[in-house]
Parts: structure tokens; C-alpha cells; sequence
């Protein structure tokens, strides 16, 4: 088997779920775009729900990897900087809901997985930011790390799991996403941190 041939299964179909959404896109579309056998397909992936399992997963590490080489490579002063810039950033946000949709509704387990995992890497990150910030002297030091982190992580989780509400509300899950963290960072620095945020 080749780990290449798996990598590009994955990515083509992350690619095409996004576009059409799950429930439309068969492993004929998805092997008919990369030029390869349902033979070839069945070789690493013995189901398309093997197949969503491992693209969520993906995306978890595609997180993870972008999380830590922000935040063990740069001072605080540059991860607030990166998150000033995000937030006026215009996010492609047409296919998500579709998206978000077909995984409640046609893979409970997986989107409840997902869910689950991406809470507690967004509870990690948001406290190591924080414990960061402290050590910079960028974060007020009378926070409770902990309850923060998971507060945050719950928003999160609950926008993504909710996103329908928010979207009869005329709302998206990255605007929401950009006012929570906006609200997050000038919630927790110090008067030096605000300073450089607001800067």
C-alpha cells in the first residue's frame, strides 16, 4: 500500500465533500476524480465512513500541526498579531453548513468523535496561549486558566454542533468563531497586552 495514494484519497475527498457535501459525493465520484479503481479505493479504506473517519482525523492533525508551530515558534506578541490579522480575514464559508449538516445527520458517531476530540485540543491550545501570555507578562496573572480554556472550547463546540440557530440568526460558524477569540483575547491580557492588540 502506498501512504501517497491513501494521502491523495483523503485530500480529493475532503475537496469534494466541501464542494457538494457528504451525502452527494459516492466513492465513484471520488475515484472517478483521482483516475483510480473502487479496487484501488477498497485497498485502504473498506467503507466511506472509514473514509470520513480519516478525514476528520486529518483535519484534527492539519489543526494541531498549525497550533503548534504558532505557538512553540513564536512569542505571544506574534501569535496576537497572527490573530488580529485572522480576524479581518474573509472566510469561504458557502459549502460549511452543508457540510456540518450531512455529518450530524449522516454520521452521529464520527461528527460526536470529532466533536469531542476537537473540544479537547481547543481546551490544550487555549490554555497553552494563555500560559504563554502569562509568562510574557501579556496575560492578566488573576485568571483561572482553566475554566477559561474550557469555556472557550465549549464555544466552540456548541457553534459547530448549533450552527443552524446561528445561521437562522444571519450568522456564520467563522464569524462566530472571530468574536469569540476576539472576545477571548481582550477578556484575559493585561493592560501591556491590550496595548499591542489594539495596536
Amino acid at each position: 500500500m502506498s501512504e501517497e495514494v491513501q494521502k491523495n484519497i483523503v485530500k480529493t475527498a475532503g475537496e469534494l465533500f466541501f464542494r457538494l457535501g457528504i451525502r452527494s459525493v459516492s466513492i465513484d465520484d471520488i475515484c472517478h476524480e483521482l483516475g483510480i479503481s473502487k479496487k484501488t479505493f477498497y485497498v485502504y479504506f473498506d467503507s466511506k465512513d472509514a473514509l470520513v473517519d480519516q478525514l476528520l482525523q486529518a483535519n484534527l492533525q492539519h489543526t494541531a500541526r498549525k497550533l503548534e508551530g504558532l505557538l512553540s515558534a513564536n512569542g505571544l506578541r506574534s501569535v496576537v498579531a497572527d490573530i488580529m490579522r485572522r480576524n479581518t480575514e474573509h472566510d469561504d464559508v458557502r459549502r460549511v453548513p452543508q457540510l456540518v449538516y450531512d455529518l450530524k445527520k449522516y454520521y452521529p458517531r464520527q461528527f460526536a468523535d470529532f466533536q469531542r476530540q476537537a473540544f479537547l485540543q481547543q481546551q490544550r491550545y487555549i490554555r497553552t496561549f494563555l500560559e504563554k501570555g502569562m509568562a510574557e507578562g501579556l496575560v492578566r496573572a488573576d485568571i483561572n486558566m482553566e475554566l477559561t480554556a474550557v469555556l472557550f472550547a465549549k464555544i466552540y463546540a456548541v457553534a459547530l454542533r448549533d450552527f443552524e440557530e446561528m445561521e437562522a440568526a444571519g450568522y456564520n460558524l467563522p464569524q462566530l468563531g472571530h468574536a469569540a477569540l476576539d472576545i477571548l483575547v481582550r477578556g484575559v491580557l493585561s493592560d501591556e497586552g491590550m496595548r499591542l492588540y489594539t495596536n
